[in-house]
């Protein structure tokens, strides 16, 4: 005898099926929340990587808006102006670098896409939201 088709199965078999198929989503949504918390933490990896970087650079600037300071003392004219201009590239360094890392920061910070997906499927087990309504 065939086996019956998806449409044929018994109420009993389709009840039978549901653990599995309860099982399979739990673990569909856990990996998904794996990889969102992967994405996640890299962000806020890199972002903090940047920081890092940018607060080295900003030990530079120090340096050079010291060494602004005494030329322009000393010297009173040109050689303050090229410290002065060095000064201003390392400031735009760092400035670049705090926007890039801002920039992961929040994008490791948006809410994860699996507690609205688990919501979802809570509304469609219980009869809930838009799945209630139909």
């Amino acid at each position: 005898m065939a086996a019956p088709s998806n449409d044929e199965r018994s109420l009993f078999t389709l009840v039978g099926e549901l653990p599995d198929l309860v099982s399979s989503l739990v673990r569909a949504e856990i990996d998904q929340a794996k990889a969102e918390l992967s994405y996640k933490a890299k962000h806020f990896g890199i972002g903090s990587g940047l920081v890092v970087v940018a607060g080295f650079v900003g030990i530079f600037l120090l340096g050079t808006l010291i060494a602004t300071g005494i030329l322009a003392l000393s010297l009173v004219m040109p050689g303050w102006a090229a410290a002065l201009i060095v000064s201003g590239v390392l400031l735009l360094i760092i400035a670049i670098l705090v926007g890039i890392a801002y920039t992961n920061f929040k994008r490791g910070s948006e809410p994860l896409e699996t507690i609205e997906s688990v919501r979802k499927d809570l509304d469609a087990v219980t009869g809930r939201g838009e799945y209630g309504n139909r």
